[in-house]
């Protein structure tokens, strides 16, 4: 429990106010890459973008609740998952950049006409399966692609909602036990 203690905020409110935030930011930095950078988001990186949606705004949800026992854990569980979701994207968006040039899948048609022209379960195959484009790096932060840091914050979000679920599942179970 102690290291519970310099692992997370002191409130649970704080812990979400803090992902909410950075969600919002992480997003708003994509939508400034994409609107006045020019570049033109594959995907993945969409369906990164709506991991991230969700965690905001379970988060934000989280923050105006701010939930104890099984509420708490019904947040975290929320928030844990949808950054594992957004962590496996990442991942895959992360394995194809590292692909050798002549592995790298072909480029696909966009998001907009598959969605318009395929079943949503073909097209999330279609996405998962990859394309060139989102092989491609365009941008780095201390050589770290725009997949590489979602995956790292993603994989954040997911351990830190894991350590701030803890307590609570154990307690929940001591007071199902009856002790």
């Amino acid at each position: 429990m102690a290291m519970n203690r310099f692992l997370l905020p002191k409130s649970v409110r704080s812990l979400y106010v803090a992902i909410a935030a950075i969600c919002f930011g992480l997003l708003g930095f994509g939508y400034y890459l994409q609107f006045y950078a020019g570049q033109e988001p594959c995907p993945l990186c969409i369906f990164q973008r709506l991991a991230y949606i969700a965690i905001a705004v379970i988060a934000a949800a989280g923050a105006i609740h701010a939930p104890a026992g099984l509420g708490r854990m019904g947040y975290a569980g929320s928030i844990l998952l949808a950054s594992l979701f957004g962590a496996v994207i990442a991942g895959r968006q992360v394995w194809l950049q590292h692909l050798p040039a002549d592995q790298v899948p072909e480029c696909g048609p966009g998001l907009d006409y598959m969605l318009e022209v395929f079943r949503v379960s073909e097209t999330v195959r279609m996405v998962f399966s990859g394309s060139g484009e989102c092989a491609e790096v365009s941008w780095t932060f201390f050589s770290l692609s725009i997949a590489e840091w979602s995956l790292i914050w993603f994989v954040l979000f997911a351990v830190l909602t894991a350590i701030q679920c803890w307590p609570a599942f154990w307690r929940s179970a001591a007071a199902k036990r009856g002790g």
